[in-house]
């Protein structure tokens, strides 16, 4: 039987950004003493701050900046992992981007795919919090990096991410995953049961909340007029 969980919250605030329900069907990964299921993919502050979340990836398509991850370290109220390079990225720059990371406060750094073994272990020799190498598929080659300094991956193989979760799931039965966890609850409960700990989930942008938002006002101009009628 499930257990009742009472849920506290204020008109002010009851409008945030929900995670699917399914995520908490994954084991979870246990950062410091807190076990995190839904981890969110966003840079958007607003987002961040208005989400039931258990923590953020905050990686994107450019070149790492510490003003980026101040901003969205200050702002969130969920742990963080802080995306440091790794692609044109690396070497000493990704390493010293690891050190602000973690000085600031992030829960682990997120390296790309091609981050070189190299800048793993310059980063491992210069922080203490979790290496989370992103693998996007069954080619990746991870074994040196794990040698290396690597605590858990982060898999985003796309149509394929399930299957490439199953892949090492078998060969690294107690290495822990986090894994996107696609568009449905079919693809992310498939992804769990492949061997996910955790689920990585893309919220809808700001400008489709918006839209959803402005759309609710309309209709309720429209109802308030015809009870005026």
């Amino acid at each position: 039987m499930a257990k009742f969980i009472p849920e506290i919250t204020t008109e002010l605030r009851q409008d945030i950004v929900k995670v699917p329900q399914v995520i908490s069907e994954a084991s979870g990964i246990s950062f410091f003493g807190r076990t995190l299921r839904s981890i969110i993919f966003t840079t958007d502050i607003a987002i961040i701050r208005n989400t039931d979340a258990d923590a953020v990836i905050a990686v994107y398509p450019f070149t790492p900046h510490p003003a980026i991850t101040k901003c969205i370290i200050e702002a969130a109220d969920i742990p963080v992992f802080s995306g440091v390079g790794g692609g044109l990225t690396h070497g000493q720059c990704s390493a010293f981007m690891s050190i602000f990371a973690e000085a600031q406060g992030s829960i682990g750094v997120v390296v790309n795919a091609p981050t070189p073994v190299k800048t793993i272990k310059a980063i491992s020799n210069v922080t203490d919090i979790p290496i989370v190498s992103t693998v996007t598929s069954i080619y990746s080659e991870i074994d040196e990096k794990l040698a290396a300094g690597v605590k858990i991956l982060n898999i985003s193989a796309a149509k394929d991410t399930a299957k490439t979760v199953r892949y090492f799931r078998e060969r690294y039965p107690e290495l822990p995953i986090m894994a996107t966890g696609g568009p449905d609850e079919e693809t992310i409960r498939e992804t769990i049961e492949a061997g996910a700990n955790a689920i990585t989930y893309t919220p809808p942008s700001n400008g489709a909340l918006f839209s959803q938002k402005m759309e609710k006002y309309r209709r309720q101009e429209r109802e308030q007029k015809a009870e005026n009628e």
